[in-house]
């Protein structure tokens, strides 16, 4: 068994999908579908029960997923032994937003149990740049939020967080139990500089051109709301401080959690890192 078919197998394992497999390995289906089945005949099993209800593990995929995972562990761990051996056991990490998130400090103890001998550089960049330098190669992973130009990218959906307008509290629409766009029409918000992505700037600013004072970090958002009365969309859950407040938003998609890195780069302390944030995230 080779490491690549075993790294599909717990792909297809782990979205009881082949298509959502296939989009998260950056291969189509049929050859995915191939490999899954030589593996099959390698190991004398059937792996997966497929149907039109969909795809479960069959008891001998269970035991093999146990064994896959343990076994891709073992090669990461020996290629980043090695790296460190060599001196080069460095990971650049980009982060956008907020770095108090619990899901953070947990994907950080994680990575100092799995990696303590790999030194973690933290890039914090601001919101005119949702890649975090990745397109620049300032760093090797980034911690981000979407959606922006993924295109050279792998991205990897670690959590969807609903979102709120951020309002001033004395705002009367802080009153309210929800809103929707259409009841923060006309308003002036804040707004990201020229040239940040688009599909970035399109989110952020409700599907909508919008008119207000430019920001480049979360602290000035708020401090734009606070100073000015304007409105703008927050993650819900986030600590806001004093004088703000976050209503509901209805009718607005998720603000997604991601971690993304170049498309290729087979730095195995960046798979490692993804593997890990999956984790942190999910629980």
């Amino acid at each position: 068994m080779e490491l690549r078919t075993l790294r599909y197998f717990v792909a297809v394992a782990e979205e009881l999908h082949f298509g959502r497999a296939a989009a998260r390995l950056h291969m189509s289906q049929p050859p995915l579908s191939r490999a899954i089945r030589q593996l099959e005949a390698d190991v004398g099993a059937t792996l997966f029960d497929r149907s039109s209800a969909g795809v479960a593990l069959t008891p001998a995929g269970a035991v093999l997923l146990d064994e896959a995972r343990a076994l891709l562990d073992r090669a990461e761990r020996a290629r980043v032994r090695v790296a460190a051996a060599a001196g080069t056991a460095t990971l650049t990490v980009g982060f956008l937003g907020d770095g108090t998130d619990p899901a953070a400090t947990r994907l950080a103890r994680a990575h100092r149990r799995r990696h303590p001998g790999v030194e973690v550089r933290i890039r914090e960049t601001d919101l005119a740049d949702p890649t975090c330098g990745l397109h620049a190669g300032l760093v090797d992973v980034a911690l981000t939020r979407g959606p922006f130009d993924a295109r050279g990218l792998t991205v990897r959906e670690l959590r969807a967080d609903p979102v709120g307008a951020l309002l001033r509290a004395d705002d009367p629409l802080a009153r309210r139990d929800s809103l929707t766009p259409a009841d923060l029409a006309g308003r002036r918000w804040f707004v990201f500089p020229e040239g940040t992505d688009p599909l970035w700037q399109a989110y952020w600013h409700g599907g909508e051109p919008r008119e207000g004072p430019v920001v480049r970090a979360v602290q000035e958002c708020r401090q734009a709301v606070l100073w000015n009365g304007t409105v703008g969309l927050t993650p819900l859950g986030h600590e806001q401080g004093r004088g703000l407040t976050v209503v509901p938003l209805t009718g607005m998609p998720p603000s997604r959690v991601v971690v993304a890195w170049n498309e290729g780069d087979t730095n195995p302390l960046i798979h490692s890192f993804a593997r890990l944030a999956t984790a942190a995230y999910r629980d």
